[in-house]
């Protein structure tokens, strides 16, 4: 009996997805050391920050696994999703910083990171993903 094998996928699927896991466990696992990016001088954290860096973190987690779990159309249908997100973040990130509502540096970092993401899954999106040969 013959074992289907996952398709291949670009290189920056995978480089993607693994930005998304341990971005998405950092969020889950450890919100405090991400909230203290942006408000350094908070004390005590706020609550909303925490409930929303774990929905976030594991909204991303689960969206890294979805990248290296799916094939074909839903693949391609994730990485046209991915663009939109990451896209959505880098604004977010980049308004942020305009505004001086975070300070600079977190702004910058968080907004060089995102626009990173976003040019991997346009960059992945781009790339024919192979099908399978019979």
């Amino acid at each position: 009996m013959a074992t289907d094998r996952a398709e291949p996928r670009p290189a920056t699927v995978y480089a993607l997805a693994g930005i998304r896991l341990v971005n998405g466990a950092a969020g889950l696992l450890a919100p405090d050391l991400l909230i203290r990016r942006f408000e350094p001088d908070r004390e005590p954290l706020s609550p909303a920050a925490v409930y929303a860096f774990r929905l976030f973190g594991i909204r991303t987690i689960l969206l890294g696994l979805a990248l290296l779990a799916h094939e074909g159309e839903q693949l391609r249908q994730d990485l046209s999703e991915a663009v939109l997100i990451h896209g959505s973040d880098t604004a977010t990130a980049a308004m942020l910083g305009i505004s001086g509502q975070v300070p600079r540096r977190t702004a910058v970092l968080t907004t060089l990171i995102s626009a990173a993401n976003t040019v991997l899954a346009a960059t992945s999106l781009a790339n024919p993903l192979k099908g399978r040969r019979t």
